[in-house]
C-alpha cells in the first residue's frame, strides 16, 4: 500500500500551489484531479489545429503579487507579459470607451454631475478601511448613496444583476467593495488599467507548477475523480476515488464546497456538512468563439443593455496579440447562470444561435461565416454568492477530521476568487499543515 505524505484533491491554482509549497520542503505528495488537465477554471483545451487557450477568460492584475511570487520562484518572471487594455461598455445601443479619465468624461450617457460622482466613487471606497462596518449591507444599500441614483442604475445595476441573477440583491457590499478597491489600484500614470497574462497562457503555467511538484518528488493524476473516504475514528485514512483509493497521512481538499460535501457525505457530521452546504453558487456558461475578424479594439466590453444575457464580451485577442493563435480572433462571451434554468441544458449549436442572436446587436456587421471555431464550456460552481454576514458562516478550513482541512475559493472572502487568491490560500494551507506538522 502507497501511502503519500499529503493528498491534496484539486490541481487548480489552490492545489498545485499547495502541492508546490510543501514538495519543496520535502512532503510526498499526490495531487488528484478529475479533469483531464491542471488549472481548474483556467483550464485549456485545444482547437483543431493544436492553438491552446483557457477555457473561461483569465487575466491578472498588476497588484497579484502572489503570482508574480511564485512565477519568480519558479524561474519564469521573464514570462509575464503587461499591457494597457482598452475597456468600455455598451449601453443604450452604443459602443462607450471607459479606459482613461478622459473617456469618462466623455460619457454622455450620465449627466456631467454624475459622470464626476463616478470618478470619484474610487476615492469614497478607498475611505473605508475596516469592511465589517459595510458587511450587513447588500450592494445596492452601500452603493447607490456613494455614487447617486442615476449612476447606480446606468452602470452598476445592469452588471450586478447580470453578474449574480436571481442572488443580485443578496450579494454583501463587501464583495463589490474589495473589487472597487483592487481595480482602482491597478491604474498606470496615465490612468489606463493595466493587466498581466503569461505566455503561452495559464495553462502553460499550471503545467510548469506540475512539473516543478514532480521534480521535488511528487504527483499530478488526472481523470481520478474523488467520490468518498475511509476513516477511522476522527482521521481519515484514504480517498476513494473511481480507480481506487489514494492512502495518505494528512489531506487538503480544494473543490468546490458542494463537492467536498458530497464527498464526505454519510461519513462526517451532519451540522458540517450543513455549513458546506450552506453556500450558494451560480454557474457559468462560457462561450469560446474562434474568428477570422475583430469585432472591436476593446478588449473587455461590460453589457449595460437590462435584456442583454451576457456580463461581458472579451476580445482576448486585444490583450494577447492574434499572433499566438495562428492570426485568429478569439471572443469569450460569459453567462453566469442557475443551473436549473433550461438555457443551461441547451446544446452547444443550440446556444450558439442563442448567443449570436444577441451578439449581432452589439456588432451589426458581424456574419456567422466569422467563425472559424467554437466551444461551450460550463462550470456549476462558477461563482460562490457572498451574501451579507459571509463572514459568519463561511467555513473554516479545519474538518471534523483531524488530519484534513479545505481550501476554496468561496473562502477566499473578502477577496473574490481569481488565481491570485488561490495561491495565497494555497500557499497558506500548506503554512498551515507545515506548522501542525
Amino acid at each position: 500500500m502507497k501511502k503519500f505524505d499529503v493528498v491534496i484533491v484539486g490541481a487548480g491554482f489552490t492545489g498545485l500551489s499547495a502541492a508546490y509549497y510543501l514538495s519543496k520542503k520535502g512532503y510526498k505528495v499526490q495531487v488528484i484531479e478529475s479533469d483531464e488537465n491542471p488549472g481548474g477554471l483556467a483550464g485549456t483545451f485545444n482547437f483543431s489545429d493544436g492553438v491552446t487557450l483557457e477555457k473561461f477568460y483569465h487575466h491578472w492584475f498588476n497588484n497579484d503579487n502572489y503570482v508574480f511570487d511564485l512565477i519568480k520562484d519558479l524561474g519564469l518572471e521573464k514570462d509575464i507579459i503587461t499591457l494597457s487594455t482598452q475597456t468600455g461598455m455598451y449601453f443604450n445601443g452604443r459602443m462607450w470607451k471607459l479606459s482613461t479619465p478622459l473617456d469618462l468624461l466623455k460619457f454622455t450617457a450620465l449627466p456631467f454631475i454624475d459622470r464626476i460622482r463616478l470618478g470619484l466613487l474610487v476615492f469614497k471606497v478607498r475611505h473605508i478601511k475596516d469592511w465589517h462596518s459595510i458587511e450587513h449591507l447588500n450592494i445596492r444599500e452601500w452603493l447607490e448613496p456613494l455614487c447617486g441614483q442615476k449612476v447606480f442604475k446606468v452602470v452598476w445595476e445592469p452588471l450586478i444583476k447580470s453578474k449574480f441573477s436571481i442572488y443580485a440583491e443578496l450579494v454583501g457590499a463587501v464583495w463589490m467593495w474589495k473589487k472597487l478597491v483592487l481595480r482602482g489600484s491597478t491604474r498606470n500614470k496615465t490612468g489606463e488599467e493595466e493587466l498581466a497574462y503569461f505566455k503561452g497562457g495559464f495553462g502553460r503555467l499550471a503545467e510548469e507548477i506540475v512539473s516543478a511538484i514532480e521534480f521535488n518528488g511528487g504527483s499530478v493524476e488526472y481523470k481520478q475523480k474523488a467520490v468518498g473516504i475511509q476513516k477511522d475514528k476522527d482521521r481519515l485514512i484514504a480517498i476513494k476515488t473511481n480507480k481506487g483509493e489514494v492512502y495518505g497521512k494528512q489531506f487538503i481538499f480544494t473543490t468546490a464546497l458542494p463537492i467536498i460535501a458530497n464527498i464526505f457525505d454519510g461519513k462526517a457530521d451532519s451540522i458540517w456538512i450543513s455549513s458546506l452546504l450552506r453556500v450558494k453558487y451560480l454557474g457559468n456558461i462560457c462561450l469560446v468563439l474562434r474568428l477570422k475578424q475583430s469585432l472591436s479594439d476593446i478588449y473587455w466590453v461590460n453589457v449595460n443593455e437590462p435584456d442583454f444575457p451576457f456580463v461581458g464580451v472579451i476580445e482576448h485577442t486585444n490583450f494577447d496579440t492574434p499572433k499566438n493563435y495562428s492570426g485568429s480572433n478569439i471572443v469569450f462571451l460569459s453567462r453566469y447562470i442557475v443551473v436549473k434554468d433550461p438555457i443551461w441544458n441547451y446544446s452547444d449549436q443550440q446556444y450558439l444561435s442563442y448567443a449570436l442572436k444577441h451578439l449581432k446587436r452589439m456588432f451589426p456587421d458581424m456574419k456567422r461565416s466569422w467563425i472559424l471555431e467554437f466551444k461551450v464550456w460550463r462550470e456549476e460552481y462558477a461563482q460562490p454568492i457572498m451574501e451579507k454576514h459571509y463572514s459568519k458562516f463561511i467555513p473554516d478550513s479545519k474538518t471534523p477530521f483531524k488530519n484534513a482541512r479545505i481550501a476554496t475559493m468561496a473562502q477566499i472572502y473578502p477577496e473574490d476568487r481569481g488565481t491570485n487568491y488561490a495561491i495565497r490560500d494555497g500557499q497558506k494551507v500548506a503554512d498551515d499543515l507545515l506548522n501542525f506538522l
